[in-house]
C-alpha cells in the first residue's frame, strides 16, 4: 500500500509540519475540519507545499523519521526545488483523484437591475 511523507504549513510560512498518511486527500480534509489542532487561528496548516510517494511502509516509516529530524533550512532544501512559490500542491490532487471542487462565483447583481426609461 502507497504511503505520502508530506510537509504542511501555515499561510505564512511560519510552520512546517511533516506527516505520514496512507491518504493524503483525506488527511488533508481533516486538517480543513480541526484547524486548531496544533495552533491558534492566526497559524493553521492548510497549505501542503511538499510531498513524497513511497510503495512500501517500512520505507515510508524510515524517511518520514528522516525528514522530521530536519531543520528548518534543509526541509526548505526539500521544497524549493519542487515547489518555489509554495503553492498549495492539495488543487492539484484534487484534480488527479477526479473530485471537482465547484468554484464558487459572487452572485450577479446583473440580473435584479431593471432598465429605467424616460
Amino acid at each position: 500500500m502507497k504511503r505520502f511523507i508530506y510537509i504542511i504549513t501555515d499561510r505564512n510560512r511560519n510552520n512546517l509540519h511533516v506527516g505520514l498518511s496512507s491518504d493524503l486527500i483525506k488527511t488533508l480534509d481533516f486538517y480543513r475540519q480541526m484547524p486548531t489542532l496544533f495552533f491558534d487561528n492566526a497559524n493553521q496548516l492548510n497549505r501542503l507545499v511538499y510531498f513524497e510517494e513511497i510503495n512500501t511502509e517500512e520505507q515510508a516509516m524510515e524517511r518520514f523519521k528522516t525528514v522530521s529530524t530536519y531543520t528548518r533550512p534543509q526541509k526548505e532544501k526539500m521544497i524549493r526545488p519542487v515547489n518555489p512559490d509554495w503553492i498549495d500542491l492539495t488543487i492539484g490532487l484534487n484534480f488527479e483523484s477526479g473530485i471537482r471542487v465547484r468554484p464558487q462565483f459572487r452572485p450577479s447583481i446583473n440580473h435584479a437591475r431593471k432598465a429605467i426609461t424616460f
